[in-house]
């Protein structure tokens, strides 16, 4: 064995043992059942004041402007920033970066585009849900049925990221294996879902993302202090791996620009973002929206670009062990590197923003199933509260199923959630919000072709069947198709385009 893999597997040694050495550790234990009581007190608070659907869906309509944007910021990071973000950042390099350089526009985007259309639309109609603003905007129970189950699909998905990274993040903490974790967590997670609705959820993600902007803070200092500052990191990588550090990393230009154009264009058909438009206090307060959220998610993205440049570059130097998934980056980093009460803070916060997002995902999904559904059916149930509740426990359960047994890696049920959701629902909400031109036809041929395309190319790609050149992301196709059908299909049936649409939402369009 040459002297380089015997430094390696003494390494490994080492780093292998450490790592178990954590598991069960009291101070990392202690912070995550701290974290579980504020969870229960929040939920049992939330619970007794959910007395309706309105309650349980959208709040009643009673959140402040702080309080909605630190509850968007933990819902829009989530584990698939996390945990698949440094996951992926470590094995593509900067190109992963991508993902996350839009933030800055599509909040401004969103808040402009969609924010205030539909609060008041909420307001005016009474509104609970995004299928329900399509509904609406097109006078069709079709395309809001149509628009819930692509949601449903993709929520299902983007559950099952979540569910995954929880099952990261409580494994490392209480070493009990993925599995467990997967289901621990969404028991926890379950718990202040069925009472408290997406009350609970909110003023619990406030929580979340107070301390996941502290911990990443926190992690990111440490980073560049185990690094050598930017430029020890750079000079740790840069002989292994140059390409690492491109401005694409190992990808190729245009399959960044692809991520790039889903996760900036896809941000407006995002309904765990979009849904919470619903909820604020008042409308006047949206003007600092886009400022609050864009420093929230610059604050708690450090450690999306720490972890997995900081990874990178211990395993690089030899100092750590080359991960067996890339989605143990921070887990494995944690428990290795940093003080036992910081990895305890950091696993709290990861462990409640997943949790955050899962609650939100949970809310909406039986929102489409007790709501939308039956209103697209013609059939409205009688008592939409208790049938919330049940189908919250059956999606949990569904999204739980996916994360154990798809074996995909949580980046990539998170970017196919978030492309689906995009396509199918961008075109006929985002644009058709925003554009009289827009009709029934269009909408509805556009979240067919998004569902259809998506699903497929993404299927074909997850079994190796096939796969675009030069790594062109499926989700970015089905987006791009999407629009174009959209645009043609409104054209082709323009002649009533404006009559179709109803004189409180034309009115509200017009603001």
């Amino acid at each position: 064995m040459s002297s380089s893999l015997a430094s390696l597997a003494l390494v490994q040694q080492k780093t292998g043992a450490a790592q178990l050495d954590r598991f069960g550790d009291p101070t990392i234990v202690g912070v995550a059942l701290a974290y579980f009581a504020v969870i229960v007190g929040v939920s049992v608070w939330a619970a007794r004041r959910t007395r309706t659907a309105s309650d349980f869906f959208v709040a009643g309509h009673g959140i402040g402007l702080v309080a909605l944007t630190v509850a968007s910021v933990s819902t829009s990071v989530s584990g698939f920033a996390f945990i698949g973000g440094p996951g992926l950042l470590y094995s593509v390099g900067l190109g992963a970066l991508f993902l996350i350089l839009p933030a800055a526009v599509t909040n401004v985007l969103g808040a402009w585009v969609l924010a205030k259309r539909m609060r008041l639309l909420g307001e005016v109609r009474g509104l609970m849900t995004v299928p329900d603003a399509i509904g609406a905007r097109y006078r069709s129970p079709m395309a809001q049925g149509l628009s819930g189950i692509a949601i449903l699909v993709g929520i299902v998905g983007y559950m099952a990221t979540n569910c995954l990274a929880m099952g990261y993040v409580l494994d490392a903490i209480f070493g009990v294996g993925v599995t467990w974790g997967i289901w621990i967590g969404m028991g926890v997670t379950l718990a202040y879902s069925v009472a408290g609705g997406i009350l609970a959820g909110i003023y619990n993600d406030v929580f979340q993302g107070t301390l996941m902007a502290v911990a990443s803070s926190a992690v990111f200092v440490y980073v560049l202090k185990l690094g050598g500052g930017m430029a020890g990191l750079s000079n740790a990588i840069t002989p292994t791996d140059a390409g690492f550090l491109g401005p694409f990393g190992k990808m190729t230009p245009l399959a960044a620009l692809s991520l790039f154009f889903v996760f900036g264009m896809g941000s407006l058909g995002q309904p765990q973002a979009v849904h919470k438009y619903y909820m604020l206090r008042d409308p006047k307060q949206l003007k600092w929206y886009p400022m609050l959220k864009t420093v929230g998610q610059l604050v708690v993205l450090l450690l999306y670009f720490g972890v997995g440049v900081g990874v990178k570059a211990l395993v690089s130097a030899q100092r750590m062990a080359p991960l067996a998934k890339p989605d143990a980056a921070t887990p494995s980093f944690l428990l290795q590197f940093t003080p036992a009460l910081l990895a305890g803070i950091v696993f709290a916060g990861v462990a409640a923003a997943t949790m955050g997002a899962t609650n939100s995902f949970i809310n909406i999904g039986a929102a489409v199933v007790t709501h939308d559904l039956p209103t697209a059916l013609g059939r409205p149930l009688r008592n939409e509260l208790r049938w919330g509740r049940i189908s919250t426990l059956v999606l949990a359960l569904l999204a739980g199923l996916i994360a154990q047994y798809s074996g995909a890696l949580v980046a990539f049920l998170g970017v196919f959630g978030w492309g689906l959701f995009a396509s199918t629902t961008v075109p006929a909400l985002a644009i058709g919000l925003n554009w009289a031109g827009a009709t029934r036809a269009g909408a509805i041929a556009s979240i067919v072709t998004g569902l259809a395309t998506t699903l497929t190319l993404e299927t074909l790609a997850y079994l190796k069947l096939y796969a675009f050149p030069a790594g062109v992301s499926g989700t970015a196709v089905g987006l791009v198709l999407s629009l174009l059908v959209f645009f043609a299909g409104s054209w082709l049936t323009r002649a009533r385009a404006a009559a179709a649409i109803d004189g409180d939402v034309r009115l509200v369009m017009d603001v």
